[in-house]
């Protein structure tokens, strides 16, 4: 169990496939690996939410770490608009950390106003929403193909060449 939370604490894509079939190899039933996954996030706010303290204490001394606050803030708004609001709403949030990745989340979420605990939970909500995709079209794919080789270069490629499409698409879409 352990390799496989390692696998899950790998900070890039790459983690959620291979521990999905490493667990898959090891016999772990699905909400146990789900479970492991949830517990890297854990993990992760506590080793990341100090680093964000800093970054926001280091901004309110530093101009150029302060100017660099405003643009994602002012990012962080024009995204929420496209969901429908001005502000960041839980929702809207959780997509970010869907759609980016978890620590994205919970600095939208501190940006927003939420503390330590409703922050991660936004942001953690977010990500196991999104290991849960990834989880299962591992598994699925992984039914076709039978090599965990072949189905981890495939659920990594999709990984990174889909969100590439949907924006080209939209961008597309909204053009005409």
């Amino acid at each position: 169990m352990l390799a496989v939370l390692m696998l899950f604490l790998i900070p890039v894509g790459g983690g959620i496939p291979a521990g999905v079939l490493l667990a898959r190899q090891y016999a772990l039933a699905w909400p146990v690996t789900a479970f492991l996954y949830f517990v890297s996030d854990v993990i992760l706010a506590f080793l990341f939410e100090p680093v964000l303290r800093l970054l926001v204490y280091i901004g309110k001394r530093v101009e150029f770490v302060a100017k660099v606050a405003a643009v994602m803030k002012a990012t962080m708004d024009k995204t929420a608009a496209l969901y429908g609001g001005v502000g960041a709403g839980p929702f809207t949030l959780i997509l970010i950390a869907f759609g980016v990745d978890p620590m994205t989340g919970r600095a939208a979420a501190m940006a927003a106003g939420h503390g330590f605990v409703a922050g991660w939970a936004i942001a953690i909500a977010g990500d196991m929403i999104y290991y849960a995709v990834i989880a299962f079209t591992t598994l699925r794919l992984n039914q076709y193909f039978k090599d965990p080789n072949t189905t981890m270069l495939i659920v990594l490629g999709a990984m990174i060449l889909v969100p590439i499409l949907v924006r080209r698409l939209k961008v597309a879409y909204s053009r005409s």
